[in-house]
């Protein structure tokens, strides 16, 4: 009982002192505070960083979607998932390493867009040549070059029908809100087509594999079980990724 006692008294002297200790403690730590507000700007300079700052997170929010709709991005990644489906192997490859892949190839695809971008109007912008207006009007030039490399005049002509005012004499004067949606179907249609390609070798070996079994009178033994190894082996043996690969970077050439 006494040590119960005197165990007791020790805590209850270590928390009195704690209680005196902790307010000199925490009114000696200063704690910051965030203030947020507007105000007025004394020079029309810092009101023209703000806005090139707010351009430039506006631009950095829509990379994805020029990513995906102004490069070969879409092609690449298309083709590679209908690879992946018809050859029947579920998540192998991994989405992840499909759309790894089909970024670097866009950026190999993309280089003399990029290039071209970087010396005639990201460098002289930076050097303080070109105004910001300026550098974007020469940037766009040549992604709308590539693009319209891609589309098809026919997808070209629907968007540009649709658009109100005076239609361009040449398809240089076309208005990027024309071009881009063009672009998009284009690169689907000619996704879709080499698609359909690839899916076919692989079909015709499913359809050989159950027309045995059915034959055999085993009709209960999926299909897909035994095509599986043998359209492996297929790609394999024909260097199927070195084809696919090469036959895409090639087609924007």
């Amino acid at each position: 009982m006494k040590r119960l006692a005197l165990l007791l008294f020790s805590v209850s002297v270590l928390w009195s002192a704690m209680n005196t200790l902790v307010p000199h403690e925490a009114s000696a730590i200063p704690i910051p505070t965030i203030q947020l507000g507007v105000d007025n700007a004394e020079e029309p300079e810092a009101l023209s960083t703000a806005l090139q700052i707010m351009f430039l997170l506006t631009v950095l929010t829509l990379a994805p979607s020029i990513l995906i709709l102004m490069t070969s991005f879409s092609r690449f990644v298309i083709v590679l998932s209908f690879l992946r489906q018809a050859m029947g192997t579920q998540q192998t490859p991994p989405t992840q390493v499909l759309i790894g892949l089909a970024l670097f190839l866009t950026f190999f695809v993309m280089s003399p867009v990029l290039t071209e971008i970087n010396e005639k109007a990201l460098q002289p912008y930076l050097n303080e040549e070109i105004t910001q207006g300026k550098a974007l009007e020469i940037a766009q030039t040549p992604i709308k070059s590539f693009m319209l490399k891609q589309t098809r005049e026919k997808d070209l002509s629907l968007f540009v029908n649709m658009t109100d005012g005076e239609k361009p004499e040449t398809v240089d004067d076309v208005q990027m809100q024309s071009v881009i949606p063009a672009f998009v179907i284009s690169e689907l249609k000619t996704a879709f087509q080499i698609g359909f390609l690839i899916y076919i070798p692989f079909l015709i070996l499913d359809m050989v594999v159950a027309s045995i079994l059915l034959s055999m009178g085993m009709m209960m033994l999926p299909p897909v079980l035994i095509s599986l190894p043998f359209k492996l082996m297929l790609f394999v043996m024909v260097d199927g990724w070195h084809l696919t690969v090469g036959s895409l970077v090639r087609s924007f050439t």
